[in-house]
């Protein structure tokens, strides 16, 4: 058919036309459209986006440092359930403080809420301690040691990392769940291998405010200011330094290299790789409808 009569084609499926099933006018290429809804990212507002990976990570390496601790009996296991008590109460505060959309007798409320669900899960905890620490006696320590590694990789690659807005209600997706779910499950497997049930109690209540309390407190804290996020992400990152360093050389050297990647070279790589994104737009795509 002669190029000629290309504007009498139509892109329609409906009405008989004589051209060829494999008919291409010569217009075909001119609706080509390149990364339409393309946003090109910057260097800085991506690191801070990082902050809540690197602050996680800097958490299971807290906790498993405290676990080492607690199993060759280099801290007292008082002084843990004191020290989580704090964070529990200070984290409380700031949440509360943060918390202005409620009225003052919903407050009050909650307050008596939060109050009677940490008296029982605090009894709670101490009452399995004892189960806990023969939970896996039939168990060798090698494959304790696996399943534990697994299930904290687990909980880190399932995290929710994402920004809530202060207007935004906070709800649990299925991911988070089981991200919590997993590094719990980590912390009884590993809270076994100790020999004391205070010790089994102590760092599962530990468990608790780094896996299940702490995600909603970062979660809250990430629409603060920039500042508040640095500080709480290298807070963490050098605590985490602190309590490797005087037990591995080798785990601090790889906390610190993940850290570096995951903060400063993850975020440059992503910059380095949009130049390369080429999303291609034509009339070959799938029509949308528009409904008025």
């Amino acid at each position: 058919m002669p190029k000629s009569f290309d504007k009498d084609w139509e892109k329609v499926l409906w009405k008989k036309q004589p051209f060829a099933d494999n008919h291409i006018p010569r217009q075909f290429l001119s609706a080509l459209r390149r990364n339409v809804n393309f946003t090109p990212y910057t260097y800085w507002p991506l690191v801070l986006l990082s902050c809540a990976i690197t602050q996680h990570v800097a958490t299971i390496f807290i906790f498993l440092a405290t676990f080492v601790r607690l199993k060759e009996h280099m801290v007292d296991p008082r002084s843990l359930i004191l020290i989580s008590v704090g964070c529990f109460v200070a984290g409380y505060t700031i949440w509360s403080w943060g918390n202005h959309t409620t009225s003052k007798e919903d407050r009050y409320a909650n307050h008596l809420k939060t109050i009677k669900s940490s008296i029982l899960i605090f009894l709670a905890l101490m009452s399995l301690s004892p189960v806990l620490r023969t939970l896996t006696a039939a168990t060798s320590s090698d494959s304790i040691w696996a399943l534990s590694a697994i299930l904290f990789v687990l909980n880190a690659l399932l995290a929710d990392y994402g920004v809530r807005r202060s207007y935004q209600k906070l709800q649990e997706g299925l991911t988070s769940v089981l991200s919590m779910n997993a590094a719990i499950s980590a912390s009884v497997v590993l809270a076994s291998r100790l020999t004391a049930d205070i010790d089994v109690f102590a760092l599962i209540l530990f468990s608790v405010q780094a896996f299940a309390l702490f995600p909603i407190l970062r979660h809250r804290l990430q629409v603060s200011s920039t500042l508040v996020q640095f500080l709480m992400t290298f807070s963490l990152a050098l605590i985490a330094l602190a309590l490797t360093a005087s037990l591995s050389w080798t785990v601090m050297c790889i906390f610190f290299i993940a850290f570096f990647f995951i903060t400063f070279l993850a975020p440059a790589f992503l910059v380095w790789a949009q130049r390369y994104k080429n999303e291609i737009r034509g009339p070959w795509d799938v029509a949308t409808p528009k409904v008025n």
